[in-house]
């Protein structure tokens, strides 16, 4: 583990030691404390030692670690007790006030008898007898002691709550907490809420609050009917425990929260990030808390029948859901009992068994928008047809008819052939299968080779062509030993289109790409006319996939030469199964012709096709190729700018999907095209409960590349309409996903993640999370040689959060790193608002002393603005140079220089120019003659000039219909008058 540099002076101890009280809680910041303490001894001066020693027990007492800070607090009484007036006053306050950590400590350790416990609030009392300061604080201590042994609190609870709150008094928060604590303990929901509202609202705040109420406070919602409030709390108040070792209790209490709310798969997904406090936590208590929530949790899904689940656990084993219930339980229950032997009572042996028999409060409420069920993360069960479905073909029990169904079905294209081909994959991977001697079923070789093209299928179904191909090409050797040299042939077609569409690296992938479909397609027809004796469904199959080589082609290439070649091999295939009476490859036929003229461009002619082609599944069928059939129409409408007609086809076809497994219909698509179409019709929460439902879809059937796009997508949706911890907690649970954690997902895509998580936690008001994920994301993407334009952009948003945390010289070295990547790809607007965002806060914040620095800032805009005016880049908005000279008053009026930033304002008015009656730019003028009179009227104090700027503007921008404009306008003319 790193550790600080030995500090040689106690000026570098002092830094050293406001350096560490920046880091978080845990091993790191605990060690360093420790190597401080040494430090100090070495210097004879005593307040440095001291300094040391509390941020010692600070680290040891929120590290979680309670038998070392009772330890360290007798250091420094003793020093104090030697060396009084070495305690200045804020070092006197100081020790005074962590008495109630030590009794805090002791109250988390079993091993330290009750006698022991109650002396030591009788120091407290004497110690603060003495010192003069009220008892308060220590009767808050009694009570809590009164409360954790199990006593009658009513006393005690009196006495500490009907007193005057004292300087030493624990705040606000915290008191307010213990006050709801007491109500809920007495079976009290409503006032234990009321009493916590200013907590769960904000108000009140610490270092623990509103994290601790937040958690307690979640059952008590439910119970009293408020879920989205509880909903809402959770996202919020896990985000600010987890990972947490002196938050290990509140974790708990959200996972029995996701156990009792049907988020059973969400509970699990949070112990696995929590993994940690299984090792991490060294209080008893905590890890008391801790464990009868994990317990919570694991009783709920083993009794729902998933005790063979994979759990996140203790170190060093693998675990299930059942084998880490047992091992938690035993812990559980012994610590239970030895603070129950200590405190003479049986309360935590209770209180752990009443949270154990809570019945669950609600089936299911969605937490998050990735809504799971525990079914939904278990093994997948082998796909089997909806059971709404009245034509479903049964799975049959007998050997020789299931292979034979699945073949028959398979020839149709049916979905349901699905589920005999699982069926049988578990059966002869099964030991001691006997495949049936049956000339109808043929040899095990053929079954093998049927298998694997089944499962070849599924790979291309997921993008993974490379493995599809060379599973279909297995898969023809094996029917060539089976002697079915139709079904070997198919086999070959299907590599060949799936060569053809494995991706190419090169910045002609396209022309690659459509020269492997012209080639494929070639190999196809000579293939086709050297294999005699096909049966008419394999001949169908091969001219479907000749038609869909062209098909893939067109769409790869957008050429208009590429159109008729398509239209004529899909003329060839609708003959032919219109001769054989081949319903599902006549609509296929047709479909493939639709989906040409849409590539072309010719979108009425698509639409004509796709009526025509509904109108005969409605007549012949197959019913399965409706949903298909009206996601392209309802897509082609959406080309059409026909929105509403859009969202009906694509919800008909969402709703006739239901009736077939979602992997044959592509029912992930039904939902991103209902998402696009909800987005037109202004209806965004409803298109971010379909893009999450299609991201869940991808993700469960292997496609996690577009699950994660979509997902990302999801996210900033969520974003922008303010949901920022739905938001958050949608990116959190895709980080947590064992490959995106184990580096083997596209790194840019994960990024793209992160920088939403970033946004959202800025949104949100976490300036410190957010500027330490932008600072790791500027670091990584400085390596993005390939895209220097995405590095500007994160640099430039890194250096902004910097300005606002104050430290400007960081903030200066990030702009620097934006602006040598945006010399490599420009990002012209980007790159200006970071650099007048950072001169306003410099110059906002540091006045005069930052003017320099943010006029530096300035000058690097204007370079910009030049840039950008010779490359004739258009911005949108109001010009780079506008904005500058806009920008140039502000910081001028912030660092006192009012002539120069009066001159500035007049500079951004003459470019903005007068507004008109419909112009835009209305509200923007409007502000800046509101500074430029400001300054002129205020600071440099020449009111009459400043009111007739005011009075004309007013006049103009009524006259124009601007009348809301006006008000800052006419407030501050109220204002210069009143002051004449």
């Amino acid at each position: 583990m790193p550790t600080a540099p030995h500090p040689q002076s106690t000026d570098e101890l002092y830094q050293a030691l406001q350096e560490n009280d920046r880091r978080p809680y845990g091993r790191t910041r605990t060690v360093t404390a420790e190597e401080l303490v040494d430090a100090a001894e070495q210097f004879a001066e005593p307040v440095p030692l001291v300094q040391a020693l509390l941020e010692l027990q600070e680290a040891y007492t929120y590290g979680s670690e309670p038998r070392k800070s009772p330890v360290v607090f007798a250091r420094l009484l003793t020093l104090f007790d030697e060396q009084p007036d070495v305690f200045d006053e804020r070092l006197r306050h100081m020790l005074f006030w962590r008495f109630k950590w030590v009794a805090h400590a002791l109250r988390q350790l079993p091993e330290i008898p009750l006698v022991s416990l109650r002396q030591w609030l009788t120091e407290m009392r004497d110690r603060y007898e003495k010192a003069g300061l009220g008892l308060q604080p220590y009767y808050g201590q009694a009570y809590q002691v009164a409360a954790h042994v199990g006593e009658d609190t009513t006393a005690a609870y009196e006495l500490w709550a009907g007193r005057t709150r004292t300087r030493l008094s624990d705040c606000e928060a915290c008191e307010t907490c213990e006050r709801a604590l007491y109500h809920l303990a007495a079976g009290d929901d409503e006032r234990a809420l009321r009493t916590w509202e200013p907590v769960l609202a904000g108000k009140e705040s610490c270092q623990e609050e509103p994290a601790r109420s937040v958690s307690y406070a979640l059952l008590p919602l439910l119970r009293t009917g408020r879920t989205d409030r509880a909903r809402e709390l959770h996202l919020a108040g896990y985000r600010s425990s987890r990972r947490n070792p002196s938050m290990s209790q509140e974790v708990g209490r959200h996972l029995e929260f996701c156990a009792l709310t049907g988020n059973e798969a969400r509970g699990l997904e949070l112990l696995a990030e929590n993994r940690s406090l299984f090792d991490e936590v060294d209080s008893p208590l905590d890890q008391l808390g801790f464990l009868t929530g994990v317990e919570v949790l694991l009783q709920r899904v083993e009794l729902l029948g998933h005790g063979d689940l994979p759990a996140a656990g203790y170190a060093g084993r693998t675990w299930t859901v059942a084998g880490l219930r047992a091992e938690v339980r035993g812990r559980a229950d012994d610590l239970a009992a030895r603070f129950d032997a200590r405190n003479g009572t049986a309360a935590h042996t209770d209180r752990r068994k009443a949270r154990l028999d809570r019945a669950p409060l609600l089936d299911a409420l969605e937490l998050t928008l990735r809504t799971r069920s525990i079914e939904d993360v278990a093994p997948a069960a082998p796909v089997a047809a909806p059971a709404s479905r009245t034509d479903a073909a049964a799975v049959p029990d007998s050997l020789p008819e299931l292979i034979l169904q699945a073949r028959a079905l398979d020839e149709q294209g049916h979905p349901d052939s699905r589920a005999c081909w699982a069926r049988l994959r578990t059966l002869v991977a099964a030991r001691g299968y006997t495949h049936p001697d049956d000339p109808a079923v043929g040899p095990l070789v053929h079954l093998r080779a049927d298998l694997l093209a089944d499962e070849a299928n599924r790979a291309g179904e997921k993008d993974e062509y490379a493995e599809a191909a060379a599973l279909h090409e297995e898969a023809a050797a094996l029917y060539d030993d089976a002697g079915a040299p139709g079904h070997a042939a198919l086999a070959r077609a299907c590599a060949l289109l799936a060569t053809a569409e494995i991706p190419t690296q090169g910045t002609d992938g396209a022309a690659a790409k459509a020269a492997a479909l012209t080639a494929a397609h070639a190999s196809m027809v000579r293939l086709h006319e050297e294999t005699p004796g096909l049966a008419p469904f394999q001949e169908a199959r091969l001219l479907r996939l000749r038609a869909t080589a062209l098909g893939l082609r067109l769409q790869t290439s957008g050429s208009e030469e590429h159109v008729a070649p398509v239209l004529a091999e899909v003329d060839v295939l609708h003959a032919f199964a219109t001769r054989h009476d081949l319903a599902g490859q006549i609509s296929g036929a047709l479909l493939l012709r639709a989906s040409a003229y849409a590539i072309s461009g010719d979108l009425p002619a698509a639409v004509t096709e796709i009526d025509a082609i509904l109108d005969r599944l409605k007549a012949h069928g197959p019913a399965w190729h409706q949903p298909r059939t009206l996601g392209l129409r309802g897509r082609l409408q959406l080309g059409l700018r026909d929105a509403e007609a859009a969202y009906q086809n694509l919800s008909e076809g969402l709703r006739l999907a239901a009736d077939w497994p979602t992997d044959t219909v592509d029912t992930a698509r039904l939902h991103g095209g209902l998402a696009e179409a909800c987005m037109h019709l202004g209806r965004p929460d409803e298109a971010l409960r379909h893009l999450t439902r299609s991201a869940e879809l991808d993700l469960r059937r292997g496609s996690r590349t577009d699950a994660f796009c979509t997902y990302s997508n999801a996210a900033q949706l969520s974003l922008d309409l303010g949901h920022v911890e739905d938001s958050i907690a949608l990116v959190d649970s895709l980080l947590a996903e064992p490959d995106v954690a184990a580096g083997e997902v596209d790194d840019r895509l994960v990024a793209q993640l992160r920088l939403t998580r970033a946004r959202a936690l800025h949104e949100g008001e976490d300036l410190k999370s957010a500027t330490a994920e932008f600072v790791a994301l500027a670091a990584e993407s400085a390596g993005w040689d390939d895209d220097p334009g995405s590095h500007a952009s994160i640099a430039a948003e890194t250096a902004v959060l910097l300005g606002e945390s104050g430290e400007f010289g960081r903030a200066r070295d990030a702009a620097d790193q934006a602006l040598a990547a945006h010399a490599r790809a420009p990002r012209y607007e980007q790159l200006s608002n970071c650099l007048r965002e950072l001169a306003r806060l410099q110059a906002q914040q540091q006045g005069p002393d930052g003017l320099v620095d943010a006029l530096a800032f300035l000058a690097d805009a204007g370079r910009i603005a030049d840039e950008a005016r010779a490359a004739a880049h258009e911005a949108h908005g109001r010009s780079l140079e506008t904005a500058l000279a806009y920008e140039h008053g502000r910081v001028n009026a912030y660092a006192g220089e009012y002539e120069d930033a009066l001159a500035a304002l007049e500079k951004a008015l003459a470019l903005l120019g007068e507004p008109g009656r419909d112009d835009d730019r209305a509200g923007e003028w409007a502000e800046c003659v509101r500074l430029a009179g400001a300054v002129e009227g205020i600071y440099l104090e020449r009111p009459a000039p400043a009111l007739t700027r005011l009075d004309t503007a007013v006049s103009r921008l009524t006259a124009l219909g601007h009348t809301e404009e006006t008000e800052p306008l006419i407030s501050l003319a109220a204002r210069l008058r009143d002051e004449e």
